[in-house]
């Protein structure tokens, strides 16, 4: 059992327009999750996201698969 918490980051991007996720990919070697939550409510709901899932997400943001957001 690991005991490990969150170290929570923007992207260095974020201009703190208001539309930022935060991520902790420090727990994917101790849990294999990529936890994400609105940078607005940091007491919020968290999305665990496999490893896999957040790279193909973050490749499609790259991509332009969402549009101007």
């Amino acid at each position: 059992m690991t005991t490990e918490s969150p170290r929570w980051f923007k992207s260095s991007y974020s201009n703190n327009g208001g539309d930022c996720i935060e991520v902790a990919a420090n727990l994917v070697a101790s849990r294999g999750v990529v936890p994400v939550r609105d940078s607005k409510n940091p007491h919020g709901p968290v999305l665990n996201a496999s490893p896999a899932s957040f790279t193909t997400f973050v490749a499609g943001i790259k991509a332009g698969e969402f549009g101007a957001i």
